[in-house]
């Protein structure tokens, strides 16, 4: 049997090793494209108003002109390239202030290589553990009725290490969610007198909340050997209050006792469901199963690695939804200078997040495209 490209990317044992994935990475990307172009239609219509056909991706340096949608166009609009009732699980973004959240599909194969990719980068950054852990989780507990993608990785993340307690900050009372940090410090407090490991995750916003407080009532805690803390998410409506990333982790060094080796934050996106992994410098290393191009604010064109701009993402992941490149609203910059871990891949720096009205999109005219196609 002959092995797709995406396969073959997707089992890549180098999970960073960008130069010997290159050709392999646009051959995938190309296999997509071809798929998405003959399957859904509103995609195919945003092409061909760009101008764009599959058989155009041909380098690494075409993939600069693939059109790309932003993350806005997705939570107005639900887009797929197969029927509903082939897609295993169907995934929402944490939403907007206006409530409107994107609405991503996955087939079972896309799911089959998101985990090959979990499995790598675990395995590459020693997440993977079987002693029995306790899990902390800044986040939703799960619900039927709750299809955040965050929510789902969150509880994903839980089989890292065999659980032996789950806790939740935001619990479900009566068919709504309650934040509850109370329990989750009094947990912290009876944990680190035991001998199992802890493993935090979530919004980084309530994780500081809760050991600010504690900070400011005096607990110092010593977490058993072989505890993490892991942060994603983003800080979302608490913007306002977010604190460096050294001052963070010296509240988590101070409260906690773990230092910041033992700290990993994650980056992704429910648009683009690619696993972005600090190394232990905090640098978030450019991935095989995904590329990075860093646009001009005001005229969208790549910019070369050092400059700030808008961060455009691409994977050829997934097929049930066309994200093959999807445009943030998140600030950048692309770092290739050498990294004290040793790894050569680019790393992507996270600046911040501009205001919808500044962001100006070539795919600024697929809304009418689509509504020409009936969609």
């Amino acid at each position: 049997m002959v092995m797709k490209a995406r396969e073959k990317l997707f089992s890549f044992k180098r999970p960073y090793d960008l130069e010997a994935t290159n050709d392999l990475f646009v051959k995938a990307m190309k296999e997509n494209l071809d798929y998405q172009y003959h399957y859904c239609l509103p995609y195919k219509a945003i092409l061909d108003k760009q101008g764009f056909h599959p058989s155009n991706l041909k380098t690494i340096d075409d993939l600069a002109k693939l059109p790309f949608i932003p993350t806005l166009y997705y939570k107005h609009h639900e887009i797929y390239s197969m029927p509903k009732k082939k897609m295993v699980i169907k995934a929402t973004s944490s939403g907007t202030s206006s409530g409107t959240t994107s609405h991503i599909g996955f087939n079972f194969e896309s799911l089959l290589w998101g985990w090959s990719m979990l499995r790598r980068v675990f395995r590459y950054h020693r997440i993977w553990s079987l002693k029995p852990t306790r899990f902390i989780i800044f986040g939703y507990q799960p619900s039927k009725k709750n299809k955040r993608a965050i929510a789902k990785t969150a509880h994903g993340f839980t089989f890292s290490a065999p659980a032996k307690s789950k806790d939740y900050a935001l619990k479900v009372v009566k068919g709504e969610y309650q934040l509850d940090l109370a329990s989750l410090k009094a947990n912290l407090i009876r944990y680190a007198k035991g001998k199992c490991p802890v493993r935090t995750l979530g919004f980084p916003a309530y994780t500081y909340f809760l050991l600010k407080e504690m900070q400011e009532e005096g607990i110092r805690l010593q977490l058993p050997k072989g505890s993490l803390i892991t942060i994603g998410g983003g800080w979302k409506e608490f913007y306002k209050e977010q604190v460096d990333k050294e001052d963070f982790y010296r509240l988590v060094k101070d409260v906690l006792g773990v230092d910041d080796q033992h700290i990993v934050e994650f980056f992704g996106a429910v648009e683009h469901p690619i696993l972005y992994t600090d190394c232990r410098y905090h640098h978030f290393h450019i991935p095989v199963y995904s590329r990075v191009i860093i646009r001009d604010v005001d005229t969208l064109e790549p910019l070369e690695h050092g400059q700030m701009g808008l961060i455009n993402l691409l994977t050829p992941m997934v097929m049930s939804t066309p994200v093959l490149s999807v445009m943030t609203d998140d600030l950048g910059i692309l770092h290739d200078s050498p990294c004290p871990c040793g790894e050569k891949s680019p790393y992507l720096e996270i600046i911040g997040r501009v205001g919808v009205a500044d962001i100006k999109t070539c795919a600024a005219g697929a809304e009418d495209i689509l509504k020409e196609q009936g969609a």
